[in-house]
């Protein structure tokens, strides 16, 4: 019963965190606690679940999108690549000798069973009764016959990294064990991959939400005066907390989250990618800003927050950094109001830069899909080093239930400061539903303040 409640509250919808956020601001503590984290165990129910309706419900779509009769998803055991995991259920740890995953369209279904040792219950079952290794593939070449399809797609890419799994020696393999026809009718399952890399589905936006809600509960708790004491907390500390935090939780970062600080009197010129320093004692008047990413359920965030150290006798965040965040999140709302069905990333990123200027706004967007992976596939939108156009990657055009890091900093001149120039990076997970950019979790409109 403890389970089938956790199960059910994870699946609830979440409200704003921006509220919760702003109460925490205004007195300084945290209020907000940590949402409960399933267990390794009680994740198998919910992921499973989830993989079941992708298998059946958005896979024949994106075969029939493809114009694919056919996809191979080949792996060995301790030489498996990311698409493999998004195919098979909790708890699968390797491929287990060679497994060869085959997905056939059938009319409006895909067909979907493994010719490999081991089935995969309930999911893939083989169509194989075991035996040598050449037996095996000698199998797979008599299923294709059988089934004589015109497109085989594998997994083959020159640009996106996700859909370039299968390695040279098993597309050697392949192609010894087909007859020459069936050679020439392999084709790369780039599209497919891709498609069913970025698109989220109806109980993957359930769940959503909660997971960008531990990210940013951790981060409330990492900076508050619970954790940071100025002139003894160093940003590294912060750091390890937010990591072995997440740690304790059992949930795993998909990098090291880092904290860095800027302060009053900090050289920082315009043309400076970054601001802000690692290696520091946190001081009063600081401000300081950390990036964070969590994967869970399979699905991973990706966030960055602000924070603000009070100094002696201070009660509130000073005038001009409200101001700067508050340009930080317009800025935000230029993007996400570029967000159109079927625009590119680099047609998104242009109309954003226009308006931005227009708006007096000094920014630089780098924003890029969220999904199975942290630094998924879909549209990018800029990226930090290179503010467009972004060839090949920011020339894919937005589809509707793809969810995205919406990140970027502005650098405004803060009059506490004397006028120096202070950044607001920002990055918050979301979601385009084909209409609109929603937040996973809220986002980040007023400081988190340390006193």
């Amino acid at each position: 019963m403890t389970k089938f409640i956790i199960y059910i509250l994870l699946l609830v919808s979440v409200c704003s965190l921006e509220a919760v956020s702003a109460s925490t601001v205004k007195q300084g503590v945290v209020i907000e606690k940590v949402p409960g984290v399933l267990s390794p165990r009680e994740r198998v129910e919910p992921i499973n679940k989830i993989l079941k309706y992708r298998l059946d419900h958005l896979l024949p779509k994106l075969m029939q999108e493809s114009d694919l009769d056919m996809w191979l998803v080949i792996n060995r055991e301790y030489g498996e690549d990311a698409l493999f995991y998004t195919l098979v259920p909790e708890p699968t740890f390797a491929a287990r000798r060679t497994t060869l995953l085959v997905f056939v369209k059938e009319g409006d279904s895909v067909e979907r069973f493994s010719v490999s040792r081991y089935p995969i219950k309930g999911f893939y079952e083989t169509r194989w009764k075991g035996g040598t290794v050449e037996e095996q593939w000698g199998r797979l070449a008599e299923i294709i016959e059988d089934y004589d399809p015109e497109k085989i797609g594998i997994n083959v890419s020159q640009e996106w990294a996700v859909a370039d799994g299968l390695t040279q020696g098993l597309y050697k393999r392949l192609n010894r064990a087909l007859p020459q026809k069936y050679q020439q009718r392999l084709v790369s399952a780039e599209d497919l991959v891709i498609r069913w890399f970025e698109t989220r589905t109806k109980p993957e936006l359930k769940v959503y939400p909660q997971i960008v809600k531990v990210a940013r509960g951790v981060i409330a708790e990492a900076f508050s005066d619970q954790v940071i004491t100025p002139g003894v907390t160093t940003d590294q500390d912060v750091s390890w907390y937010i990591r072995e935090r997440f740690e304790e939780l059992g949930l795993k970062p998909w990098f090291q989250p880092y904290v860095t600080v800027q302060r009053q009197g900090d050289d920082n010129r315009k043309d400076s990618p970054f601001f802000g320093k690692s290696d520091r004692t946190i001081q009063p008047g600081d401000i300081i800003h950390t990036d964070v990413g969590i994967c869970y359920l399979k699905l991973c965030t990706d966030t960055q927050e602000m924070g603000y150290v009070a100094r002696f006798g201070e009660y509130s965040v000073p005038q001009g950094l409200t101001k700067a965040l508050a340009e930080g999140n317009q800025w935000q709302d230029i993007l996400t109001g570029q967000f159109k069905l079927g625009r590119s990333g680099n047609e998104i990123l242009k109309a954003t830069q226009e308006e931005s200027n227009q708006q007096g706004i000094f920014s630089s967007t780098y924003t890029h899909p969220l999904g199975f992976v942290g630094h998924a596939v879909g549209p990018t939108i800029g990226m930090w080093d290179n503010q467009g156009p972004t060839p090949i990657k920011g020339d894919w055009p937005l589809y509707k239930n793809t969810a995205y890091a919406i990140e970027g900093n502005v650098k405004v001149e803060l009059p506490e400061w004397d006028n120096q120039l202070i950044q607001i990076m920002l990055e918050q997970s979301a979601l385009y539903d084909g209409e609109r950019v929603i937040y996973l979790g809220g986002r980040q409109t007023e400081w988190h303040f340390i006193r």
